[in-house]
């Protein structure tokens, strides 16, 4: 005879074992990328589209929506949430970006979380990517066991975070762990992407890297690395300088920001570190300089979830919100 106790305990069950998905996006400056997300951070039915002008993003991203709501009844599971992560300083409570550079232009003072919730009917998180990285990495990735952790994207631009006991520091207005617009030159010869010059991006992000070589050679500006970092495996001193350079500014950065912010270990990503060793190499080499405990001791990582991390991270942190509700 089946009680009420145990008809609730087979309603439960039944219910835990229908699989459950959240839909990460991840926002960027040239391309948008949408996938199914499980609760083990796997991703399924990932999909890339150039990123479409800010008016008509969210009508954009709600069409992918839906093709990933039907892919995951399909496959006999539901979608509980939308977790995305974008570029720019974002409100994560409200779901509003804030602020967006001129790579997302028309994005900033965009309520994300209602316009897509409003077209989807699925409630929406919005995370600064890189606090989403942070957050996937923390959980699925390079971080894990750590419970302080500081995270940096290395990119067309420079992100940071902080992860503390699982949760993503924001900070009173949003920007916690923001290191690519502190001041690393006083005379501010090298603008940056904010607006305002001499920031760490400017000097140390892809573009300025590339940049940096143009100048040496005495060619036109380019902001494309990847020529550059083929000719410094070529053996182009000119290219293997403006990477050494940028690398050794990048790590005297963080051997400052190290000390302030004391992590257990150090987790690295994006694209520039994929040059290798000719990029790693002075990084490490201007971090572990000094004499102060903090970063001649912290692990360093290197990021694990490669172009999903924004996606997964965003996804996790969307479903643990649905969760605890």
């Amino acid at each position: 005879m089946l009680t009420c106790c145990t008809l609730t305990m087979m309603r439960t069950t039944m219910t835990q074992s229908k699989p459950v998905y959240a839909i990460g996006v991840d926002v960027g400056g040239t391309k948008v990328a949408t996938g199914l997300v499980d609760t083990n951070g796997t991703v399924f039915d990932l999909t890339t589209f150039p990123t479409p002008p800010s008016t008509q993003m969210i009508a954009a991203i709600a069409e992918k929506v839906a093709l990933l709501k039907a892919s995951a009844v399909a496959r006999g599971g539901e979608v509980r949430a939308i977790g995305m992560g974008t570029a720019g300083l974002v409100d994560a409570t409200r779901g509003i970006v804030l602020f967006a550079s001129d790579s997302l232009k028309g994005w900033g003072g965009t309520d994300v979380s209602t316009g897509l919730g409003g077209l989807t009917g699925l409630p929406v998180l919005v995370e600064n990517d890189v606090k989403a990285l942070a957050a996937g990495e923390s959980q699925f990735g390079a971080g894990r066991g750590f419970p302080r952790g500081l995270y940096v994207a290395i990119g067309t631009g420079i992100g940071g975070a902080i992860i503390a006991d699982g949760q993503v520091e924001h900070g009173a207005n949003w920007s916690a762990g923001e290191i690519g617009h502190s001041l690393v030159d006083y005379r501010g010869e090298r603008p940056c992407t904010c607006g305002m010059n001499g920031h760490l991006e400017a000097y140390t992000a892809g573009p300025a890297m590339a940049r940096r070589y143009c100048e040496r050679k005495g060619l036109p500006p380019d902001n494309n690395l990847r020529p550059v970092a083929e000719a410094a495996r070529a053996g182009d001193p000119d290219a293997i300088e403006a990477i050494r350079e940028g690398a050794h500014i990048l790590g005297l950065a963080l051997n400052g920001a190290a000390n302030f912010v004391d992590p257990d270990v150090l987790v690295i990503g994006g694209g520039v570190p994929e040059i290798g060793d000719l990029w790693w190499k002075p990084f490490e080499a201007a971090l572990r300089s000094g004499r102060m405990s903090p970063p001649l001791n912290v692990p360093v990582r290197h990021a694990e979830l490669g172009t999903s991390a924004v996606m997964i991270g965003a996804a996790y942190l969307a479903l643990r919100r649905e969760n605890a509700r």
